[in-house]
């Protein structure tokens, strides 16, 4: 959740408590604050057949070779040239983009040979490889509805985006919500099978990567990122924030993890009033109503959002920080990639799993005591969203994951037999409906004129705490 340069396997839930009685201590020093929550598309490589991938069907007939052939290619430890048109500078990356570097640590000594990818291949859902500025991929199992599906037509336009500027690669990727590898398998000298994943924890080697919902997810209707954020901006208009319900504000399936069953407990009733209004959401029935109780840009009428956890972490996060509320999130277990450049007390009120309802409900009055602050939080979430998670640095992390990881493999990628090449424009993807709709919202146009953000090393760790505190004190 922060962007520290500390190693990964000291306790995620220490910093979380450690970073929540530090800005106490500060809040109560410089605050009048007399109740605080305590922290706590693929085409194949012949003859370019349609292929239906919304229904489930991905099966394709592999190349007729009898075996690969190995490209002459950029090595992965090669940098390409820098395009004349990248005329600029380039952006320094936001800060969570330091995370990359941590997040590859544990194959920074071995690095990445073929056997890694070879160890077990069921902890990943398809093989990508990226020869000569073409991806390809192998799939080994259906991930559920079209993840994998939107997750290669974003690293398609990832290669549109940058033409010539990934190296060639090979990687497994896992579609599903729970992370794979965990640490206690790989102790002593093993090192871990490299696998990319949407998610990530502090027991898990995970490489953590963009989820397919900022390309858009049709089976619930959710449109690409970059579109659905220009919605709910409009969305944040329709009532000033000062109007808007005092209360906090959860809808979602209760049965995908404990918290959430326990969140159900924190609803309002006429014989306690636990400023929160919390709703089970039966998706079956909202499918029968064409969610039209589910648009996200029409649930921004509150001024408190919470977040909860399901199964591991949710796509519903940035969703939740885009409305201007004032977003609490209930202490995570996982982080995506960007959520780690969260501060807590900057961007979001931090809540304890184990005293929810009551840090809840202090949280609001607090926010109701103080509406400016309040107000001001929950900004800050939005913004956050806006300028350091805008599409342009999804695709920069991205780009510089896959080169971090390129530059550690100790093998020459090859496109495997029975391989696909990913289709890059719409008209090749053999979509219909909203999924096609997607696909034409998100595709990118042409190359881009700016060369992607300076990716920046890690830093001392006091140093970056000390800015930090720093940063909550400046803000309140």
């Amino acid at each position: 959740m922060w962007s520290f340069g500390f190693s990964r396997p000291a306790s995620f839930s220490l910093l979380f408590a450690f970073l929540f009685l530090s800005a106490t201590f500060l809040l109560n020093w410089r605050l009048d604050l007399t109740k605080i929550t305590s922290f706590s598309f693929l085409t194949s490589l012949t003859a370019s057949p349609k292929v239906d991938c919304f229904d489930g069907n991905l099966s394709l007939s592999p190349p007729p070779w009898p075996s690969p052939s190995p490209s002459p290619s950029l090595s992965p430890s090669t940098s390409p040239s820098r395009p004349a048109s990248w005329s600029q500078p380039s952006t320094t990356c936001p800060e969570y983009f330091r995370w990359i570097h941590e997040d590859l640590k544990a194959w920074k000594r071995t690095g990445i040979t073929k056997s890694m990818l070879e160890m077990d291949k069921s902890l990943a859902d398809f093989k990508l490889v990226i020869v000569k500025g073409r991806a390809y991929v192998k799939t080994y199992r259906r991930s559920f509805q079209t993840r994998d599906v939107f997750t290669l037509w974003g690293i398609s336009q990832l290669l549109k985006m940058y033409p010539g500027q990934v190296p060639d690669l090979e990687l497994l990727f896992h579609c599903g919500d729970l992370s794979k590898v965990h640490k206690k398998d790989f102790v002593g000298s093993l090192a871990p099978p490299p696998v990319f994943h949407y998610c990530g924890d502090d027991s898990t080697f995970d490489i953590v990567f963009p989820d397919w919902s900022f390309w858009g997810w049709g089976e619930l209707k959710i449109r690409p990122w970059e579109t659905l954020l220009m919605d709910m901006e409009e969305g944040n208009k329709k009532m000033k924030w000062e109007d808007r319900i005092p209360y906090a504000f959860w809808k979602g399936n209760p049965t995908t993890s404990g918290v959430r069953n326990k969140l159900i407990q924190c609803n309002a009733s006429h014989q306690h009033d636990s400023y929160a209004h919390i709703y089970s959401l039966n998706w079956d029935k909202e499918i029968q109503q064409n969610y039209k109780n589910t648009k996200l840009q029409d649930q921004c009428n509150y001024r408190y959002k919470v977040y909860a956890e399901g199964r591991s972490w949710s796509v519903s996060e940035k969703y939740i920080l885009a409305c201007d509320s004032m977003t609490m999130f209930i202490e995570p277990k996982n982080y995506d990639f960007y959520t780690r450049g969260l501060v807590p007390l900057q961007h979001y009120w931090p809540i304890r799993p184990t005293h929810m309802c009551k840090d809840i409900k202090s949280a609001v009055e607090w926010g109701n005591s103080h509406p400016e602050k309040a107000q001001k939080l929950g900004k800050e979430g939005t913004k956050f969203l806006k300028e350091e998670v805008k599409m342009k640095y999804v695709y920069d992390y991205m780009f510089h994951v896959l080169r971090e990881y390129a530059s550690l493999m100790k093998f020459k990628p090859i496109i495997p037999v029975g391989a696909v090449e990913i289709c890059s424009e719409v008209k090749d993807c053999h979509m219909e409906g909203v999924w096609k709709e997607y696909l034409n919202e998100s595709r990118v146009e042409s190359a881009s004129a700016e060369p992607p953000c300076s990716l920046r090393g890690n830093t001392n760790l006091a140093r970056r705490l000390f800015t930090f505190l720093n940063r909550v004190i400046d803000h309140f």
